[in-house]
């Protein structure tokens, strides 16, 4: 079993992750940060880009959401759960994608959009946040780059309309209940008289 740090990141030296800044200053922003690691190969330099800046009050807006989901999702993969505590807190790098989702929708934001923000996020399924990230960080994934493409329209596509309502999550059922459900049919049952 390999050992994780913070939101599921690695704790091996040199490993893909990404990470979050998160000064002891109240007013200063958070920086959220990919780091490529060695990948596999100690003799080449180590990579990092800073993939986002965020006001902390913007920061404050969202963290919650973010470090309920992941914690959930974290806990039931029987990993241990994380804080954003200041200093730098490490996520899986697919966990951090996720993150940067969110953090670049609600970068345009106002405080009061960050609600809605959140709350269509969190309706998202990992694979499509994944999606999102793919899309968003192949046009704009610097930091500095908040006014190209898909960055903006992030913004658009999460910060739209009013407050959903997030149903209860779905668990799929065993295949052994399924098998056992099925109903078995012949020709002459679909035959009418």
């Amino acid at each position: 079993m390999t050992h994780t740090t913070d939101f599921g990141a690695p704790s091996e030296f040199g490993t893909h992750c990404f990470y979050v800044e998160i000064s002891a200053s109240p007013r200063e922003a958070v920086r959220i940060f990919e780091d490529y690691g060695f990948d596999g190969d100690e003799s080449r330099r180590e990579t990092t880009e800073c993939r986002s800046i965020l006001a902390r009050e913007l920061w404050t807006k969202i963290r919650d959401d973010a470090r309920r989901d992941f914690n959930e999702r974290l806990k039931a993969k029987k990993q241990s759960t994380g804080t954003w505590s200041t200093g730098t807190v490490k996520l899986d790098r697919f966990l951090g994608r996720e993150l940067c989702v969110l953090a670049w929708a609600a970068e345009h934001a106002s405080p009061a959009e960050c609600a809605i923000i959140c709350q269509k996020w969190l309706a998202l399924r990992p694979e499509e946040r994944w999606w999102f990230y793919a899309k968003t960080a192949a046009e704009a994934r610097l930091a500095e780059q908040t006014q190209r493409g898909w960055r903006k329209a992030l913004y658009c596509a999460l910060s739209d309309g009013e407050n959903i309502a997030l149903g209860q999550k779905v668990k799929p059922k065993n295949k052994k209940q399924n098998e056992e459900e099925i109903i078995f049919m012949d020709i002459f049952d679909f035959v009418e008289n």
